[in-house]
């Protein structure tokens, strides 16, 4: 009878393998949006990965790959997965929200906010009557001529944000739409902290007597928000000090189709 030395006996480790293999599996989820393990464990399988369904799903889990249970029923620019990493320069995520008032007469207004989750910048505070889908590519495509075009824009699942007109935009822009779940305000905290901040410091301390009184005064509190009023979040510095504009993108070119 063979007999073998114990000590000839090596375990040889599988973290490199599992760090090629949660590498794939992300490429494929990137690519694959609508895939859940199962499939993504089908495809590993088709190119020679030697690995079972459990341990897919447990990797899967790990790496935060879930999709949403319900995502928003459109389009290609929605974003379909939990995961979202802290923006790193300007420009790379904005977050987008409605504020409400009205007159001192009694008309109500709705009020677009928007701001970088980078930088604190608010690139657009616009007040109207009201606001349907249009209205609001319109105010984004003014904005993003002025200081460039976001990578991604973090909106709730409000009718005017999960509308055709906003995915239409936001795919010919080159821009992600991450929505946030139904029911939780904390997935878009950045512009729930700026919205209490601008109902306090201007909402809370002005009659707005018109529209136009509504703008003028909701511009002149934004750029004392931008460029004097000091942020602990980012040093107790400006947002404008950090607005890196060369961060900005413009929209991609037409795609040639002759």
């Amino acid at each position: 009878m063979l007999r073998t030395e114990r000590s000839s006996y090596h375990y040889r480790g599988r973290r490199a393998d599992q760090a090629d293999l949660k590498k794939r599996m992300k490429e494929i989820a990137e690519t694959r949006v609508r895939y859940g393990y199962r499939r993504i464990h089908v495809l590993l399988r088709r190119e020679g990965w030697d690995v079972n369904a459990k341990r897919v799903y447990r990797l899967y889990k790990e790496m935060g790959l879930q999709l949403r249970h319900k995502p928003p029923k459109r389009r290609v620019k929605a974003k379909l997965r939990e995961g979202r990493c802290a923006a790193s320069c300007s420009n790379e995520v904005w977050a987008m929200d409605f504020v409400h008032d009205q007159l001192a007469t009694g008309p109500k207004l709705r009020i677009l906010t928007v701001v970088d989750t980078f930088s604190r910048f608010s690139p657009a505070v616009v007040p109207r009557f009201s606001f349907r889908a249009p209205d609001v590519v319109e105010a984004l495509e003014r904005v993003c001529g002025e200081v460039g075009y976001p990578a991604s824009i973090r909106v709730d699942q409000g009718s005017e944000f999960i509308s055709r007109d906003l995915d239409l935009w936001a795919y010919t822009r080159g821009v992600t739409l991450d929505f946030s779940r139904p029911g939780k305000p904390t997935d878009n905290a950045f512009i729930e902290s700026f919205n209490g901040k601008f109902r306090a410091e201007c909402l809370n301390q002005h009659w707005f007597m018109s529209l136009d009184d509504a703008i003028r005064k909701c511009e002149a509190w934004r750029r004392d928000y931008n460029e004097v009023r000091p942020h602990s979040a980012i040093g107790n510095k400006t947002p404008i000090s950090l607005g890196n504009r060369s961060a900005a993108h413009g929209p991609p070119l037409p795609a040639d189709t002759g």
